[in-house]
């Protein structure tokens, strides 16, 4: 199994080790510390190492941070977490504060007059850090620069990451490394830049056309890079991890050198050379300014064109979103078999998927732990199962199952939440509406320049009329056999970032009712060019390609709240699932698929 069940977190520990740091910031003269949920590469999935927001309070999400103060520690967490942080941490010792509702430099000031606050500058942006200074300006609190003093106190700390690089075929990635290089090479060169350094382990991967397994669920490896002018690249990262046929691979062009090397690297470089505010630690430019080195503030260079994937890319997404379909739905028909028999459990039923999944042969690993939550627990947008917290699959109830897979020709994620006996007319009013925002996202068409946060609203806007919604974005970035979740492009109110032919993106509204049960929907779409359309005026619209085949559970559609537009597009995607994903299975599945994608009866 890639998936365990134990408990990563130890909240009985919190206060002890909470007691000790603040013992530490007392002999360092400092009033608080920053606990950000970032490693130094800002990544969401980090190592065991770089754990320390969970190690101290218990927490496990994917995004948050803490500040521990003389009197108080607040866990900072978004609207996916404000369950799951309650569960998780020591009350008595720790405090959840709603964010961004609540932002740090208030809060702070709410409960400090005067004094100094550390923070480890390789585990912060230049940006998080500005923002903050500027929310403490008119305060007598400061910010100091400091060594890692969770570090200090984390006794049996991991060891960092020693997980194999291995190559990743051109065949797949549709460019070389050398012609990515010197694609970016030479915009560094019209920028009037030296160099750009690189932070973001997927940044790496892409640009170097290799991967790694450094971070479980995701295939990157940790390193930072130095991309020159002259398509030279200096990777720093241990040596270890590299054997001969990943250097061959690599190129004479690419050196290696051990993470040691880094600093006194940055300090021969002649500038100006790029560094991406948002992404790369403060700890770079500090770097640089002691070394007297210029630099300017620029987009990681790599982010953008591994965004939009080449035609390869997507043809080899396309057929791992097809073998994963299938899995899929051998697993549904599996579920809809043994669920009556009531005794499957969310343990169950994630192996059970894993299994399915492993028997493709393809499989290299998932794409991250897969949340299964049933009645409840599917309220839990980021529910991750443990022997603890295992529940039983009850009728009567919703089962949420998101889910996703790694394949060397693609990165799967996929939610379906499903009728566990009859749960009700409010759970399928619920669930068709989630349905109907799933559909709108599908059906778009948009001119050229809109970015996310331009789209998002059509899959709020069935349940905005019933007066609901949910607390998250509607869609994420997703990588060609690298992180499933990837920037810059969103489904957000907060994206900014233009879409473009190529970028592959979540498509996942839903709808979260504490205590009672979870809804959510997801396929992955590529921006696709749309096709001129008589009479319009339009020179360049997108629109969106489906990736994902898997049909929905009709015994939770109301068919009567379906537009005739809805009705058509559903059952077109259903009979298109049946028409790919038919073929690839036999048996009670392929039966089970034929009912399951039949036309909507009518209303």
């Amino acid at each position: 199994m890639f998936q365990t069940f134990t408990s990563s977190a130890d909240p009985g520990k919190g206060a002890e080790r909470l007691a000790a740091l603040r013992a530490r910031l007392a002999a360092e003269g400092l009033a608080g510390f920053l606990i950000p949920r970032a490693d130094a590469h800002q990544g969401e999935y980090v190592a065991e190492r770089d754990e320390r927001l969970a190690w101290l309070t218990g927490f496990t999400g994917s995004a948050g941070f803490a500040i521990v103060l003389p009197e108080v520690a607040g866990v900072f967490i978004d609207g996916r977490y404000r369950v799951q942080v309650r569960a998780q941490v020591d009350l008595a010792a720790f405090t959840p504060v709603p964010w961004p509702e609540v932002q740090p430099g208030p809060w702070i000031a709410e409960h400090l007059a005067a004094d100094e606050i550390g923070f480890d500058p390789w585990l912060h942006t230049a940006d998080e850090i500005a923002r903050l200074e500027t929310a403490l300006a008119d305060t007598a609190i400061r910010l100091r620069s400091t060594a890692n003093l969770v570090d200090a106190v984390w006794r049996d700390q991991p060891a960092a990451p020693l997980g194999m690089a291995f190559a990743h075929p051109q065949a797949l990635a549709g460019l070389s490394s050398l012609e990515k290089r010197e694609a970016l090479a030479a915009a560094l060169r019209a920028a009037g830049q030296t160099a750009a350094i690189l932070t973001l382990p997927d940044s790496l991967c892409w640009l170097l056309n290799i991967r790694g397994a450094d971070v479980p669920r995701n295939p990157i490896l940790h390193g930072f890079a130095v991309l020159h002018d002259d398509a030279r690249v200096t990777l720093y990262a241990e040596p270890a991890k590299f054997d001969a046929s990943v250097r061959a691979h690599m190129g004479p062009h690419v050196t290696l050198r051990p993470p040691s090397a880094l600093v006194p690297g940055l300090h021969t470089l002649q500038g100006p050379v790029r560094l991406d505010r948002s992404s790369a630690p403060l700890a770079l430019a500090q770097e640089l300014d002691e070394a007297g080195v210029a630099y300017v503030w620029g987009e990681d260079p790599c982010r953008l064109p591994k965004a939009c994937k080449t035609g390869a890319e997507i043809a080899a997404t396309r057929a791992a979103h097809l073998r994963d379909g299938a899995a899929m739905v051998q697993f549904l028909h599996w579920l809809d078999t043994e669920s009556p028999k009531g005794t499957l459990t969310e343990i169950d039923v994630v192996t059970a998927l894993e299994g399915f999944r492993r028997a493709t042969n393809a499989l290299h690993d998932l794409s991250f732990d897969t949340i299964c939550g049933a009645g409840p627990n599917g309220a839990i947008i980021h529910y991750r199962v443990t022997q603890d917290t295992n529940r039983r699959v009850q009728q009567g109830q919703l089962l949420l199952v998101d889910s996703g897979g790694q394949y060397q020709d693609g990165t799967t994620d996929i939610t379906r939440t499903l009728a566990i006996g009859d749960p009700g007319a409010e759970a399928r009013a619920c669930y068709t509406r989630v349905l109907q925002g799933m559909i709108a996202i599908s059906r778009a068409r948009f001119p050229k320049g809109l970015a996310g946060r331009d789209l998002d609203a059509l899959a709020r806007a069935p349940l905005w009329m019933a007066g609901q919604d949910y607390d998250h974005g509607t869609g994420h970035g997703v990588g060609a056999f690298l992180s499933v979740h990837e920037g810059p492009q969103r489904l957000s109110r907060l994206s900014e970032v233009p879409l473009a032919p190529g970028m592959i993106l979540s498509n996942e509204p839903g709808y979260y009712r504490e205590g009672v049960f979870g809804i959510r929907l997801e396929n992955l779409i590529v921006v696709t060019e749309a096709p001129a359309l008589p009479g319009g005026d339009q020179r360049a619209q997108f629109a969106f390609e489906t990736l994902t085949f898997v049909p929905f559970d009709r015994h939770l559609i109301d068919v009567a709240l379906l537009a005739p537009g809805e009705r058509v597009w559903l059952d077109a995607y259903h009979a298109e699932v049946l028409a790919r994903i038919g073929p690839l299975i036999s048996g009670p599945a392929a039966d089970w698929l034929h009912r399951a994608c039949a036309p909507l009866p009518a209303a």
